[in-house]
């Protein structure tokens, strides 16, 4: 094994002097691995990836061979943005030569946090799709769609505060610690079921002493999230806001800035800037340490713009007791809606870059020089087995743009229950026409349904798609299919299964899947 980690595995001992009798017995030359079932170890000098996802480990098998051992984090059919790791898993990271995720938040932040943490010093974590474009990769931007008829505000974390010891594992906390104004406002995030999960509430009023456990939201660095923004009367509300890095579990938080927002809730002043439409955020910005509105228009100084709540907005609090805390029960409220239902947190880039084979290659071009660079005894044979995996993902592309290719070119439109699909789309030649929701955590709106229904009516589109691993959370997409006598088809994408337990399978199987179903009549 390489100089790099043999100080970590046990330098002194024969090289395989601990290889199990198996790996004897089968005569392979050299430190190789031939037991996929077996764990990182630091005692038989074998080197040893670890992955966070299914798919990067079978990406990562393919260049290691039998040179290196590769232990997936998270087992096939889990679901990579909700998955928490186990005891184990923080045993088989301390065992690691390198460490691989796909990254752009497609992990949960504990899980990335994890394997940060979770390494000895000197041991690599590589976010794959973060370096992929190096090699190739083609990267998209995540866009949502903006058809509101008032302002879509959220709250956002800009940048890493590598000032105030930050990384891209840290958190950002955003606190309201008072409100002026006519009224009572509050904010909160619709999630799954409908549950509110509130971040400030003026009605229940500010105390200090509650610190972070109270009127504070927390997002990872450069994320953000949707919120809707309730105001009992008209007038002008004044939230004073502080913003918080934690640059690492169990740190105390860095102040970052202190500012004011302005909301005019039914009213009208002179604000340089009206922000009344389209997408913002208040942006926390832990490189400058400032607050901003950051949207479509631009940047702009809270001291020199106000968020308008037209009166339009005006509607009744509904009767679920859960939303009480905004008031009574048919009292009316101002309410600029979240208009995404469910806890939504995600960066700028779409993570999803494996369904464009083409990323894939870049995915396994990162691997073979991480591992190079850590076990260059073997570095021929990673070349080897990287350039063999290449000319194969390079015949799966041409396989999968032949079998799209075979649907009939007004057929080619893709419904699924999440938005998940833009690199395969965008590689293959078909158009998105729609899903139910961005991410599987939300629930979709009675919008979301309306939209849905009328674009498979106007498009007669003959099938849409669903992840077999969702088959429980998708029944709003299979009641619009029953409805329309549209088939419901299966498709892959975050994880492996029984039936496509490999990424060339996942990739195959997803393309005769779509052959199959929209060339139907």
């Amino acid at each position: 094994m390489g100089h790099a980690v043999s100080s970590l595995k046990g330098a002194t001992k024969p090289l395989c002097a601990n290889v199990s009798a198996v790996l004897l017995v089968a005569g392979l030359a050299g430190c190789t691995v031939a037991d996929g079932a077996s764990l990182p170890s630091r005692d038989d000098g074998i080197t040893d990836i670890v992955a966070s996802t299914p798919i990067v480990a079978d990406l990562a098998r393919h260049v290691a061979g039998d040179a290196a051992r590769v232990t997936s984090l998270i087992p096939n059919t889990a679901d990579p943005h909700t998955y928490e790791l186990t005891l184990r898993d923080v045993r088989n990271l301390a065992n690691a030569d390198v460490a691989f995720n796909n990254g752009l938040l497609l992990e949960q932040q504990s899980v990335l946090r994890t394997m940060d943490n979770g390494v000895l010093p000197g041991v690599e974590v590589v976010s794959l799709a973060d370096v992929a474009a190096n090699h190739g990769a083609t990267v998209i931007p995540l866009v949502e769609n903006l058809a509101l008829d008032s302002v879509w505000l959220g709250i956002r974390a800009q940048g890493i505060g590598a000032r105030h010891g930050g990384s891209s594992h840290s958190e950002m906390h955003l606190s309201v610690t008072d409100v002026e104004g006519p009224g009572d406002a509050a904010a909160y995030i619709t999630g799954t079921f409908g549950q509110p999960e509130v971040f400030f509430n003026s009605r229940d009023g500010f105390d200090a002493s509650r610190g972070y456990e109270g009127d504070t939201a927390t997002l990872p660095v450069d994320a953000h999230t949707h919120m809707s923004w309730s105001f009992s009367k008209p007038g002008t509300y004044t939230l004073h806001l502080r913003a918080s890095l934690v640059p690492d579990e169990g740190k105390p938080p860095e102040h970052i800035a202190d500012q004011t927002v302005r909301f005019n809730v039914g009213t009208e002043d002179g604000a340089s800037k009206k922000i009344d439409s389209g997408h913002y955020d208040i942006a926390v910005n832990a490189d400058d340490n400032s607050i901003n509105f950051v949207g479509d228009g631009g940047t702009f100084d809270p001291q020199k713009a106000v968020v308008s709540v037209p009166n339009r907005t005006l509607q009744p609090i509904p009767g679920d007791p859960n939303y009480r805390f905004l008031g009574n029960a048919g009292d009316e409220t101002y309410l600029l809606p979240q208009a995404v239902l469910g806890k939504h947190v995600h960066g700028e880039l779409d993570p999803h870059l494996w369904h464009n084979a083409k990323n894939a290659m870049a995915y396994v071009k990162v691997i073979r020089d991480k591992l190079i660079g850590v076990d260059p005894d073997h570095a021929a044979e990673y070349q080897q087995n990287a350039q063999d995996y290449l000319d194969e993902l390079g015949r799966l592309d041409r396989e999968v743009k032949g079998k799209i290719d075979t649907i009939p070119e007004h057929r080619r439109h893709l419904v699924t229950a999440h938005d998940g699909y833009a690199y395969f789309a965008d590689a293959y030649g078909l158009d998105i026409a729609g899903f139910v929701t961005p991410n599987p955590e939300m629930e979709p709106s009675a919008r979301d349904i309306v939209t849905l229904t009328r674009t498979l009516e106007n498009l007669k589109v003959p099938a849409v798609f669903i992840e077999p691993t969702m088959a429980g959370r998708t029944r709003e997409l299979q009641q619009i299919a029953d409805r329309l006598g549209v088939s419901v088809c299966q498709i892959r994408s975050d994880t492996l299964d029984e039936k496509a337990p490999t990424y060339v399978d996942l990739m195959r199987t997803n393309a005769e899947s779509m052959a199959e179903c929209l060339s139907s009549a």
